[in-house]
């Protein structure tokens, strides 16, 4: 029960991940203001990171930041609801992004130190399924707020609501591990396991025998560029998607509450992929279905350039690709969040994040400005390439 609180956040996050990009067009911003708000605030996302999982595995203490997090949302999600300036929304929404990734790593050594390296992917997948779901309800109140016509202030208001109940459960459930030793453990098997076939094959060399098994140790550096690129793919293509999708449905003569309708079925393909990835993960597998999963949404972004060419039909084809996103993703974060706590070592538990960040930061400002500068075609084209080499790094890390 201790993730209940992670639900209401995820709630508000995803009604304000939707709702903020339409709200900074509608009060006079660009495509560009939208990026610079991505990019500001993933790019201080980087070095806090790092901070908050260095500092929670130096402490062992992962409440307090978790509290901390959701306390510090929903005092800023309320000064949002006085602001109508860009720029200093700019400037709150990057400030908000340094608090709100404070939860994270602490949430993910939750999760490896709670449970046994064998129950990671099933761990992680029910988080991520159950926090999703918390975001598909996000959207579905956003679409139907959307839809009653209430203002910003009270999207808003509802946001910082539910951050405030986030905190309040979060602080009565969630309680910090006794003992911290899983992630130690782990190393140590790699270690061991390591050497054990180092030796096993130079005793059958000895001996006489042909071998043809290659000793390899996993390649850190590929996966980490693999997740660097994953982002930056995923961060160029939908940081100005909203504003594709809102323009699909103005030109359908359909009202802007139908984004909403969309990104709900997006993140409902989400939840349908924490739950196959909860019932069928298996360690051994995992690096194989990165690598396809890489390669799946560099297939379904160029298809989506047939979202722009195609004169009717388009809207109902950028949602059926747009589920099969968010069902890619819902496997490939927990695929790559189990293996990141078994290659990152103790103390460096924001890592993952940074990396992620470093891609999405980049993302999110090349995306809107591609698009505004070239159109659509180019923003999905340009993804699709950096998935697939994501995809070749991947291949090289296995």
């Amino acid at each position: 029960m201790w993730r209940l609180g992670f639900f209401f956040h995820e709630m508000a996050f995803g009604l304000l991940s939707v709702f903020l990009p339409l709200y900074i067009i509608s009060i006079g911003g660009s495509l560009v203001d939208v990026g610079i708000m991505s990019a500001s605030a993933l790019f201080l996302v980087i070095p806090s990171s790092y901070f908050w999982g260095y500092v929670c595995d130096r402490t062992r203490r992962y409440k307090r930041y978790i509290l901390l997090s959701f306390f510090a949302l929903t005092i800023i999600l309320y000064f949002f609801t006085a602001i109508t300036s860009v720029g200093l929304l700019i400037i709150l929404y990057a400030l908000m992004s340094v608090f709100h990734v404070a939860h994270d790593p602490p949430k993910n050594v939750l999760i490896a130190e709670l449970y046994s390296r064998e129950e990671w992917e099933k761990t992680f997948a029910f988080y991520e399924g159950f926090t999703e779901t918390g975001l598909l309800i996000g959207l579905l109140l956003g679409f139907l707020m959307s839809t009653y016509g209430f203002g910003a202030a009270s999207i808003l208001l509802l946001c910082s609501i539910l951050n405030l109940v986030a905190f309040l459960t979060s602080l009565i459930l969630v309680t910090d591990p006794l003992l911290i030793f899983e992630r130690r453990l782990v190393s140590i098997e790699k270690t061991i396991d390591f050497a054990y076939r180092g030796i096993t094959l130079l005793t059958k060399i000895w001996n006489g025998f042909s071998v043809n098994e290659r000793l390899r140790k996993e390649n850190l550096r590929a996966f980490c560029s693999g997740l660097v690129l994953f982002s930056l793919a995923s961060s160029i293509l939908f940081t100005p998607l909203p504003v594709f999708i809102s323009g699909l449905a103005k030109a359908s003569a359909l009202p802007t509450s139908i984004v909403f309708a969309i990104y709900l079925l997006n993140s409902f393909g989400g939840v349908m992929g924490y739950f196959l990835a909860g019932n069928r993960s298996r360690r051994l597998a995992e690096k194989a279905h990165i690598c396809r999963i890489a390669i799946l949404r560099s297939g379904l972004a160029f298809l989506l350039i047939a979202v722009v060419q195609m004169p009717t039909y388009n809207l109902l084809l950028a949602t059926t690709i747009l589920m099969l996103m968010g069902f890619a993703y819902a496997l490939f974060l927990v695929y790559t969040l189990s293996l990141s706590m078994e290659l990152i070592p103790s103390g460096k538990a924001g890592l993952f994040n940074v990396l992620v960040g470093i891609g999405g930061a980049c993302g999110s400002f090349i995306g809107p400005s591609l698009a505004q500068a070239l159109g659509f075609t180019y923003v999905f084209l340009t993804a699709s390439i950096i998935f697939f080499l994501a995809y070749i790094a991947f291949k090289i890390f296995m």
